[in-house]
C-alpha cells in the first residue's frame, strides 16, 4: 500500500473492524513517513452478478443503481442512508445466495418491494409505482388494497 499524499510504503494499521454485517473489514491506517491517516476497507471479492432485463439484455449488476433508486423511492422518509445501506447489503446477499450467475431484473424488483413493504409504506407505493409502470389511478389503487391487506394481517397475528 502507498501513502496516497507523499507516496511512501511503510503504512502501518492503527485499527480494524468489522463493518457491514461482517462481510467487509474497515482498517484505520497511517503512514510512518509523513503522518497522513487513511481508511481502507476489505470486501470478499465475489463473482459478478449478471442482471438480464426484460428485454433479454444483459448488464453487470450495480449496487449503487439499486441504491439511487432507493434513494428516490425514500425522500422525505424518515429511512435513513444507513438502512437502505442494509436493505441492499440483505438484498445482495440474498441474490448471491441463489446461486445463479445470472438473475432475473424482475426477481431483484421482487426483493426490493418485499422488504420495502416492511420498511416503510409510503417509499414501498413510490418504488411499486415505477417498478409496476403505473399509466393510471387503478393500479395505484390495487397496490394500496395490497398494503392494506398485509399491514391487517400483522396487526392480527401480533395479537
Amino acid at each position: 500500500m502507498i501513502c496516497n499524499q507523499c507516496q511512501g510504503c511503510d503504512i502501518k494499521v492503527i485499527e480494524s473492524r468489522d463493518v457491514n454485517d461482517r462481510q467487509a473489514i474497515r482498517r484505520r491506517r497511517m503512514c510512518l513517513s509523513c503522518g497522513y491517516r487513511f481508511t481502507t476497507y476489505e470486501r470478499i471479492e465475489r463473482p459478478q452478478l449478471i442482471v438480464v432485463k426484460n428485454d433479454k439484455t444483459r448488464e453487470l449488476f450495480d449496487r449503487n443503481k439499486l441504491l439511487k433508486g432507493l434513494y428516490r423511492a425514500c425522500e422525505k422518509t424518515a429511512i435513513t442512508s444507513i438502512q437502505l445501506d442494509m436493505l441492499v447489503n440483505e438484498i445482495e446477499q440474498e441474490l448471491y445466495n441463489l446461486g445463479d450467475q445470472e438473475v432475473l431484473s424482475s426477481k431483484i424488483g421482487e426483493l426490493v418491494m418485499e422488504k420495502l413493504a416492511k420498511l416503510n409504506e409510503v417509499a414501498y407505493v413510490r418504488f411499486a409505482s415505477v417498478y409496476r409502470r403505473f399509466s393510471d389511478i387503478a393500479g395505484f389503487e390495487r397496490e394500496l388494497s395490497i398494503v392494506k391487506k398485509a399491514r391487517k394481517f400483522d396487526e392480527v397475528s401480533s395479537v
